[in-house]
């Protein structure tokens, strides 16, 4: 993501990253007065641990954290009314590339929890055994750790010749995809199993894949697919080289729900408490597009990927490369917001066996 305060960093352009935690805030609330035993909990210490995987630089994380510590808080008072409210320690985790500087500087002056950066890929460990009471993701586990290697082969059947993604492209590619998610989830889950205390809980939430609807007619295909757009043009311009386009391949999957049910029954540490698909803005409010121009959605998918594609095809073409885009999403913007209803939020609430 793209660090500080600028025009184009996320700080400034993750409004629908944000709306789709607000379209899962009363479900976690739910979960947490439903089913999070603070009495077990708490009875081995005075402090609660939360954790938020994939932290970026603000603001939604501290939104995000303040709501799940008041819900924490309230059924703590619920459940142990005659207690002492424990003291809240909360993490903030990302890759070590993240911008901390930028969140650390932008943390609510009026927080009521003690804060610690957790530098790392969550693709591991990255705290002691049995350390976390809550664990909570959004919209950053389908980043994948890697691009599966078979894409980039010539000689593989996988290979993603003109391709950047797994939306309209052959089957063993989105097989390639999915293969490289299943082996980073079953690595994710297994940290989060060690990390957690018994009881303890994890929420995820992420881009989805309903069943029956192809990836090229969800948001994410479809936003992808009009990247991929530029990139080609810019290739029957003369501007970037064929061979550069067939090289680059975006890390990123949106999985099932049977995907995620089959992986968690397989890594087998954890109840799951509540998984459903659900609109990432809302079921009452589907259209967030709608309230988009080419030249925001255009700002927005920049803050994300723009590091990805510097690395790759040099910082030249960034601006050329993005204004395309915004005129193609503008053109289609109609497209796009009829994809967002085809498009879902995956929601997964675990409890720690």
């Amino acid at each position: 993501m793209n660090g500080g305060n600028g025009t184009y960093s996320y700080a400034k352009n993750s409004t629908l990253q944000r709306k789709s935690a607000n379209a899962v805030r009363e479900k976690i609330d739910e979960a947490i007065a439903e089913k999070l035993d603070m009495e077990t909990l708490c009875s081995s210490g005075k402090s609660f641990h939360i954790a938020d995987f994939g932290c970026s630089t603000g603001p939604n994380t501290f939104i995000a954290m303040q709501n799940i510590l008041e819900s924490v808080e309230r059924k703590y008072k619920s459940q142990c009314p005659t207690r002492q409210i424990p003291e809240f320690q909360a993490f903030f985790n990302d890759q070590a590339s993240n911008d901390f500087n930028t969140l650390f500087t932008t943390l609510p002056l009026d927080r009521q929890y003690f804060v610690a950066g957790v530098p790392g890929s969550f693709h591991g460990r990255l705290f002691p055994d049995s350390s976390l009471h809550f664990a909570y993701s959004s919209t950053a586990l389908h980043w994948l750790s890697k691009v599966p290697e078979e894409l980039l082969d010539k000689n593989s059947p996988s290979f993603n010749k003109g391709r950047i993604y797994y939306s309209n492209t052959l089957d063993k590619v989105v097989d390639a995809y999915s293969s490289q998610f299943a082996k980073d989830m079953e690595i994710f889950l297994d940290a989060r199993a060690k990390e957690l205390v018994a009881g303890g809980m994890l929420v995820m939430t992420m881009p989805g894949q309903p069943n029956g609807i192809p990836c090229c007619q969800t948001g994410m295909g479809m936003t992808i697919d009009y990247l991929e757009s530029c990139f080609l043009d810019m290739v029957n311009e003369g501007i970037i080289s064929e061979a550069k386009v067939d090289s680059f391949n975006l890390p990123m999957y949106s999985a099932t729900l049977e995907e995620m049910k089959e992986l968690i029954q397989r890594n087998g540490s954890f109840n799951v408490e509540k998984m459903e698909l659900t609109m990432a803005n809302g079921e009452s409010n589907p259209q967030s597009y709608s309230s988009y121009s080419g030249r925001m959605l255009q700002m927005h998918l920049r803050a994300g990927i723009e590091e990805i594609i510097s690395k790759h095809f040099g910082t030249e073409i960034i601006d050329d490369l993005f204004d395309r885009y915004a005129m193609k999403a503008e053109d289609f913007s109609h497209r796009l917001q009829s994809s967002e209803r085809k498009g879902a939020l995956l929601f997964v609430v675990l409890k720690r066996k």
